[in-house]
């Protein structure tokens, strides 16, 4: 006679063991990162790297390339501030090189774009470019300005998730990276320079509200403080 089969265990139980061994395995690589000698400064810098040598592929017309190294150093470029929080490595510098790589690789990138539409004659393709990359200058910069005023300014359309995603789809599927037969590299140079342009007038707007509204609060403490002496 056949021994009786043991009782399965509740589907709830069973999920509840997976979830713990998943956080259990997170917490164990997490623990071994922060053990290890890696730095949130080294990961800014593989960064900058293969975002410099997405610029080099995109002189080469290696645009599929290109657009695979943009997206894995913009990847890691959004790694190391997570890992600078998660691990407690980071520091007031780690931050200040940080911000100060992400612009120089946006900026490297569009240049060398610049670049190949400059050589295929596109004047006004490598324009946008440029316009592309002062307003993506500019959106870092008014939100950086705000926050010194006190102002939080994280509005607008162009962040820089947003302008790291519409930049490879240009490469990605620009016309002979091997995906068919595209060109969406202008167009895509041309929605950044039209939303990076519309996000910086978004944020100053946004700035100027606040400020106002917080002159306004002040004024009218001033007032009501005046009041309670009187």
């Amino acid at each position: 006679m056949d021994a009786p089969a043991p009782p399965r265990a509740p589907r709830g139980a069973r999920n509840g063991r997976q979830i713990r061994s998943t956080q259990e395995f997170r917490a164990f690589a997490r623990d071994r990162l922060i053990e290890s000698r890696l730095t949130p400064n080294a990961i800014s810098s593989v960064g900058f790297a293969l975002n410099l040598a997405a610029a080099v592929l995109v002189t080469q017309r290696l645009f599929f390339l290109a657009g695979v190294a943009f997206i894995v150093g913009s990847i890691m470029d959004t790694l190391d501030g997570r890992y600078s929080r998660m691990s407690g490595k980071g520091t007031l510098f780690g931050a200040f090189l940080d911000s100060t790589l992400d612009r120089v690789e946006e900026g490297i990138v569009l240049a060398a774009v610049a670049g190949y539409f400059a050589a295929r004659g596109d004047d006004f393709a490598a324009a946008m470019c440029v316009v592309a990359v002062l307003g993506s200058l500019m959106v870092s910069y008014t939100r950086a300005r705000a926050e010194a005023l006190g102002v939080e300014c994280k509005v607008g359309l162009a962040t820089r998730p947003v302008r790291v995603v519409i930049l490879s789809i240009g490469l990605v599927f620009a016309r002979g990276a091997s995906l068919g037969d595209f060109e969406l590299l202008a167009p895509s140079i041309y929605l950044l320079a039209a939303l990076t342009t519309i996000t910086v007038i978004q944020r100053v707007w946004h700035v100027k509200r606040e400020l106002e509204r917080s002159a306004r609060s002040s004024s009218g403490d001033g007032s009501a403080g005046a009041g309670d002496v009187t």
